[in-house]
């Protein structure tokens, strides 16, 4: 006899669960309510370290591309890929710097759509840092460890596909494979790994294995040449094995959060660690 109520709790408070995870996360993004798991300090603290981090990013890139523009000897095709890349990291401390306002704002003023287009924005960059990196790294390897220069027209044709391939992938979860959102502190947007689900896993494995494992690969591998090339010839003066181990230091959480996310509840992680 009280079957068919309870049935019908049970799909309300379903209803509500989900109304709480999806719709209600973006509402409380654009409110002034604190987000669940926050303190008004924690949420100024993570305003500053993120408005430092844009500042000081921005500042160092600038100073890079503003040497290239100005110095006759850096314009080479070598130094082109480090542009690229300077572009590419300063794109990721401007979408910081729209997170810093936000979190010091205390919520996302610009919508979701102002969210889609921070998610690709941001993402886009990254892509592209990622790539640039490992571009530097086959630059550097085809410098020393050929006897042909490396062209301008290769140069060219290397940043072209490295900004066309990145923009490819980020431009997929806006058309359904893969989902940008809020991230735990409700102040800035990146690729939705709160479900993961069966859209989101073939998404993550196919665009990580692109855009993390192959550069990562060309990166060590192409070092590692140019390491045994420079020991051979008694010239080796710099660090082969700092620039992936750097690669991986700045995006390896990133890809710990997203495979734990498909192998487990992400729920799990309190938001406060998911934003560190």
């Amino acid at each position: 006899m009280w079957d068919g109520p309870l049935k019908g709790r049970a799909w309300l408070w379903e209803v509500r669960d989900s109304w709480v995870t999806d719709e209600g996360r973006a509402r409380m993004a654009e409110s002034s309510t604190l987000p669940t798991g926050f303190g008004e300090l924690e949420v100024l603290a993570v305003g500053m370290v993120l408005l430092v981090e844009a500042l000081s990013g921005l500042s160092l890139n600038s100073l890079t591309i503003f040497s290239f523009c100005k110095t006759p000897e850096l314009r080479t095709p070598c130094h082109l890929l480090v542009l690229s890349l300077a572009l590419a990291d300063s794109g990721i401390s401007l979408n910081t710097l729209v997170a810093a306002t936000s979190s010091l704002l205390r919520r996302w003023p610009y919508g979701s759509d102002g969210c889609q287009v921070h998610g690709f924005q941001g993402f886009v960059t990254a892509l592209a840092s990622i790539c640039g990196s490992a571009a530097i790294a086959w630059g550097r390897y085809h410098h020393y460890c050929t006897r042909s220069q490396l062209a301008w027209n290769s140069a060219i044709s290397l940043v072209l596909f490295v900004w066309l391939s990145s923009t490819f992938w980020a431009a997929f979860p806006l058309l359904g494979w893969g989902h940008y959102d809020y991230e735990p502190l409700g102040t800035c947007c990146t690729l939705d790994y709160s479900k993961g689900d069966r859209n989101f896993t073939s998404f993550l494995f196919t665009m990580s294995f692109f855009n993390f494992a192959m550069p990562l690969f060309i990166t060590i591998t192409s070092y590692r040449l140019m390491e045994q090339k420079l020991r051979k010839s008694g010239h080796l003066q710099v660090n082969t094995t700092l620039p992936a181990r750097m690669l991986l230091l700045g995006w390896g959480p990133y890809a710990i959060l997203y495979l734990y996310a498909v192998i487990a509840d992400v729920t799990s992680i309190s938001p406060k660690l998911q934003m560190v």
